[in-house]
């Protein structure tokens, strides 16, 4: 059996080529090469720099500025399969998804010549920063401020669970302007560099195995120039939408890599581990669990290709609907075959040698991140089924 998972109604060849090769390169490097990196405390910069250079980190970005012309739909093949070879990026679910994507699509020229090739070509990263410690699921709450001063912007405020911010040369911010900060959001997106006087970062210490670390940030009248907004100041919501779309469906494909490296790890195992007289896969017990895990995934992968065919079409309220269902689908799938993995192997899951442990702690971000199942449940009972808002 194979957990490769080649699908030609919804792929394309050159999907399917651009799997293979982004594979590839995961083989050369993975799970070994990825413990290393989380054991001495370093970052996966030998493997981002190699995806770079092979035109993988940009691939959903616009060609006339140094990207591969695709979508999303690209993007998420190459997190998913550097994911089943064990190594997964995380940063690209923030970096060319997330911020890439909003600046293609709503920054000015300026922005999209300062940021976009260097975004591409991994030369340069970007962070993200949505969540707050009063706000978390409703962002409504956002209480980072912007306001005028002159030709400058201001900004006051707190995010948490801000990934990759250290080895980040800006970060997206996500603010609300002064007179906003009642009633209806009213979002507005910055661009925050590293070094500016006011804005601080401290590590949130995690149990996750995991190159990318978490901080959380202080903007302490923090002053930014006038193009530091991104886009227009009064269709930031749908700015930030174009943005959160993108979010989900990178974290449907990173849960779909977990979810395949764990069980092609369990597969192998359950084929030539021999306790009787047959390999233990020979036993329904394992094989069946294993079997389910499998279609799973394979359900989870189809709503990740719709979402991002969508998505990639121009159609965002379509893709806003399949982007909440796909990620909720790779994290369930993803937890049910890490767990299964882990019980196959049973006192052997739990060991440093077969590395699957840690796993199970990582398969919870994509319940949790970038939005709680719950939350995606609120969305779909109301939005898709029409019944009355519980919040």
């Amino acid at each position: 059996m194979s957990t490769a998972m080649n699908n030609p109604v919804i792929e394309t060849e050159e999907h399917r080529a651009l799997r293979d090769a982004v594979a590839a390169l995961g083989k050369r490097y993975g799970r070994a090469y990825f413990a290393d990196v989380v054991r001495d405390g370093r970052h996966t910069d030998k493997l981002w720099a190699e995806a770079a250079a092979l035109g993988y980190l940009g691939v959903n970005l616009p060609e006339e500025y140094g990207g591969g012309g695709g979508g999303i739909a690209e993007l998420a093949i190459v997190l998913e399969e550097l994911g089943a070879a064990g190594c997964p990026l995380l940063m690209l679910v923030v970096s060319p998804a997330i911020c890439g994507t909003v600046i293609a699509r709503f920054g000015t020229e300026q922005q999209k010549r300062t940021w976009l090739p260097g975004l591409a070509d991994g030369s340069r990263t970007m962070a993200f920063g949505i969540t707050e410690p009063d706000a978390g699921s409703n962002s409504h709450r956002i209480t980072t401020t912007a306001r005028r001063d002159g030709g400058d912007w201001v900004l006051n405020g707190r995010k948490v669970f801000v990934s990759g911010v250290d080895i980040a040369d800006t970060t997206l911010i996500v603010g609300r302007t002064e007179d906003a900060r009642t009633g209806k959001l009213k979002p507005c997106l910055f661009l925050v560099p590293r070094d500016t006087p006011g804005f601080g970062r401290s590590p949130i210490p995690m149990e996750l195995a995991a190159p990318e670390k978490q901080f959380e940030l202080t903007l302490d009248d923090v002053r930014l120039p006038a193009d530091a907004l991104v886009g227009d100041e009064d269709a930031g919501l749908l700015q930030l939408f174009a943005g959160l779309n993108p979010e989900r469906i990178m974290t449907a494909a990173f849960a779909l890599g977990m979810g395949r490296y764990a069980l092609e790890r369990a597969v192998d195992y359950a084929r030539t581990r021999q306790v009787w007289k047959d390999p233990i896969g020979a036993h329904q017990a394992i094989a069946h669990p294993l079997a389910q895990a499998h279609i799973e995934l394979e359900l989870a992968r189809l709503m990740t290709q719709k979402a991002a065919h969508l998505y990639d079409a121009g159609d965002d309220m379509g893709a806003g609907e399949a982007a909440n269902m796909a990620k909720y689908a790779a994290a369930e799938a993803a937890v049910h075959s890490v767990d299964q993995a882990v019980h196959t192997l049973g006192g052997n899951g739990l060991t440093h040698e077969y590395g699957l442990a840690s796993m199970i702690t990582a398969a919870r971000v994509a319940r949790i991140a970038p939005v709680s199942r719950e939350m995606i449940l609120n969305f779909v009972s109301h939005q898709s089924l029409g019944l009355p808002k519980s919040y």
